[in-house]
């Protein structure tokens, strides 16, 4: 059943649309990736899959995504994970299993990381990131756009890119690049104090599966899993990616 929780505050207010699922286990934690939605292929398998087994699982869509509201130029990565905590805060009462997918790799560490620091006793029992595009807004969109672009974004706020995913193009904003910065995490190690199931497509032309080995490079403290899929895209939605995304889940608790 969907669900309108609101998040931010003033002119930043936003309705988050929610569906929680009840059952038994660590609760799932879906956290989508930047222009996707909780109906995407992975997230509508993990329901399914949760409604199979009776597990708990929630799955939203951040502000300016789906059937949320919220302006999707004004939103940025400190936005969407004041969303995603802001949805555990309500709806997950325990410690859950984050399940990331590309921007919400990042999210999903950056929702640990506030996790551990104001409510450990809920901080993840376990991390399932796929092609999970840390820092993207730095290292995979400003390090690699080309003089022309970086000055569009300086002088204009925004930059329309071209998407394989649909036909209308990204708006790529000066605001979404700035607030990047402030949550950069690859600069550093990063401690999640859980398991981490890392599952990632050779085959991405988004998150290069180099980019994941420099991930695990950053997580020296934690039991870490990386899955190479040879043949594997950005996406990861045939049938035989969904079967690992769900091991991945079930190996989790």
């Amino acid at each position: 059943m969907l669900q309108i929780l609101q998040a931010g505050s003033g002119s930043a207010a936003r309705p988050l649309a929610v569906r929680a699922r009840g059952g038994s286990g660590p609760p799932v934690v879906w956290l989508g990736g930047f222009r996707s939605d909780m109906r995407a292929t992975k997230a509508s398998a993990l329901d399914e899959w949760a409604a199979t087994r009776g597990r708990a699982l929630v799955r939203f869509d951040y502000g300016g995504h789906g059937e949320s509201g919220g302006d999707f130029e004004s939103c940025t990565i400190s936005s969407w994970t004041e969303d995603a905590l802001a949805v555990i805060d309500r709806f997950v009462g325990e410690r859950p299993i984050l399940v990331g997918s590309s921007m919400g790799g990042w999210i999903a560490l950056l929702v640990t990381r506030a996790l551990r620091k104001r409510a450990p006793e809920r901080a993840p029992a376990g991390l399932v990131l796929i092609a999970p595009a840390v820092d993207f807004t730095e290292r995979l969109m400003w390090d690699a756009f080309p003089e022309e672009i970086r000055r569009a974004i300086l002088e204009t706020g925004r930059f329309l890119r071209p998407t394989l995913y649909g036909s209308e193009p990204y708006p790529i904003t000066r605001a979404l690049i700035e607030d990047g910065r402030r949550h950069l995490m690859l600069g550093a190690p990063i401690e999640t104090g859980c398991p981490v199931h890392i599952l990632q497509g050779m085959q991405d032309p988004d998150v290069p599966w180099e980019h994941a080995m420099l991930l695990v490079e950053h997580l020296p403290a934690d039991d870490v899993a990386l899955t190479l899929i040879k043949d594997g895209d950005h996406r990861l939605s045939r049938p035989e990616d969904l079967e690992r995304l769900i091991r991945a889940v079930e190996g989790m608790g």
